[in-house]
């Protein structure tokens, strides 16, 4: 029996095993489902010794826990990979806006339907199925592999430097691949170059010592929320520049070959903003929507508070007025750089009658980027070259996966997202699912990758 043939075979039961996963609600987030997390942390470990891994464990860390396990039979003169994935998922909520329960997960046309289905619960068990079709009907792999399965990457995995670091020597790998990735469409594969970093950080201003009546002292003395708002107006020009001192100073510029690249993709702005609901594309002039989108630092605001938020009018002078802000940045960006730089901004540009409280939130991320002729990347673009019949698109994305720094600060190797999630499948958002042809997809493509690596150690 073939490997394929073995996942042909087996296939009924692996999906009955993905709707037993979901059904754990590992929501890292909430305090409440800390168990849970845990509970998904067994079930992976215990998953991985089925296919047959070894050494398979569930590791403290902090905070949520890590699973690690691997097979190294291969031979010294092989490869050894190690595969990234996390098994802890978003919040759901409001459930008012699920079709069906979030975590009791459904297959309905041709898609499993459920919280993390795609993301990262259908991606991070398919390379654990490719791996035990190959051993099963083999006997043996080409390569040796190593698993490191997280359980906190959707809250930044801010225990993962440490837990790295001193796990180094048991993670070494010669090229790292991650299941959590996503391919442009079900027909049309993808290689991701480059993931930005991000830094997150809160404004508050403050004033008089509790909110005041407006009419009594309006005009005596100042007023937070305004104070704020300039402040806020004071970061970025109507074109969208960012007006911050020192922002763009460690920005590496887009060559013509990155541009080229972007620029060969698709691209339907009228489909965008009817997506989006946008009236129109905005952003820093000179760039295309897509470059600034992908290759582009941002800055945004994403809250506001301030003063009264019920019904009608309550006529007061907010005592204080805060603001929470993220970036998202490029190569070879430093969030603690940037963070220092708005900071000084916010200070050096403060109106009179406030002071102001400049804090950086937990979890930050480095920007990355492979570098050119990457071999590792080379030959998952064969492999998807393969699979899909065509040639992967290959750009950046403009989202963070913060372990893949962290992986090559400490063991010195740029992973290669290898996933097959798409992003039109409502990740952190009601009603998310997992294309079945896609989790069938990805299973042969690991296997082919598995093969491939061999031939080329």
């Amino acid at each position: 029996m073939t490997w394929q043939d073995y996942l042909d075979r087996e296939q009924p039961r692996f999906v009955d095993e993905l709707l037993e996963f979901i059904r754990i609600p590992s929501v890292s987030a909430k305090p409440e489902n800390m168990a849970d997390v845990r509970r998904a942390a067994d079930w992976v470990a215990a998953r991985l010794t089925a296919a047959g891994a070894e050494n398979a464990e569930v590791l403290p860390t902090a905070g949520h826990p890590v699973v690690c396990a691997d097979w190294l039979h291969a031979g010294a003169d092989r490869p050894t990979i190690l595969i990234y994935g996390h098994f802890d998922v978003q919040p759901a909520e409001p459930f008012d806006l699920w079709t069906t329960p979030p975590f009791d997960p459904q297959v309905r046309d041709g898609r499993v339907w459920g919280r993390g289905a795609s993301d990262d619960k259908g991606g991070m068990l398919i390379p654990i199925l490719a791996f035990e079709a190959i051993l099963r009907s083999q006997g043996s792999l080409p390569v040796n592999v190593k698993f490191f399965f997280e359980g906190q990457e959707e809250i930044g995995s801010p225990d993962l430097p440490p837990f790295v670091a001193a796990q180094a020597n048991r993670l070494k790998a010669n090229m790292i691949f991650s299941a959590d990735g996503l391919q442009w469409a079900p027909d049309q594969p993808l290689v991701l170059e480059g993931l930005k970093g991000l830094v997150s950080l809160e404004i508050t201003l403050r004033g008089p010592r509790s909110d005041q009546h407006s009419g009594l002292h309006g005009g005596g003395i100042a007023n937070p929320a305004l104070a704020l708002a300039q402040v806020l107006a004071g970061l970025k020009a109507p074109d969208g520049t960012v007006l911050v001192n020192g922002f763009y100073d460690d920005v590496l510029p887009l060559t013509e070959a990155d541009r080229a690249a972007i620029a060969r993709i698709p691209y339907d702005e009228a489909a965008y903003l009817a997506e989006t609901g946008a009236p129109a594309a905005v952003g820093e002039p000179g760039y295309s929507t897509r470059e600034r989108l992908w290759a582009r630092p941002t800055l945004d605001v994403n809250g506001l508070t301030s003063g009264w938020q019920g019904a009608g009018t309550k006529t007061v002078l907010p005592a204080e007025a805060r603001a929470k802000i993220t970036c998202r940045l490029v190569a070879t960006q430093s969030p603690e750089r940037v963070f220092a730089a708005i900071r000084d901004h916010v200070l050096a540009h403060l109106p009179p009658g406030v002071t102001a409280e400049v804090t950086q939130n937990p979890g930050r991320a480095d920007p990355f980027l492979l570098p050119p002729g990457h071999n590792a990347t080379a030959i998952a673009g064969n492999v998807l070259r393969q699979v899909y019949g065509r040639e992967p698109y290959r750009t950046r994305m403009g989202g963070s996966i913060p372990v893949m720094t962290t992986l090559l600060e400490h063991l010195g190797v740029h992973g290669v997202m290898f996933g097959f999630s798409h992003d039109d499948e409502n990740l952190h958002a009601p009603d998310e699912f997992f294309r079945l042809d896609a989790f069938r997809r990805g299973q042969t493509a690991y296997g082919k990758l598995f093969e491939a690596l061999g031939s080329a150690g």
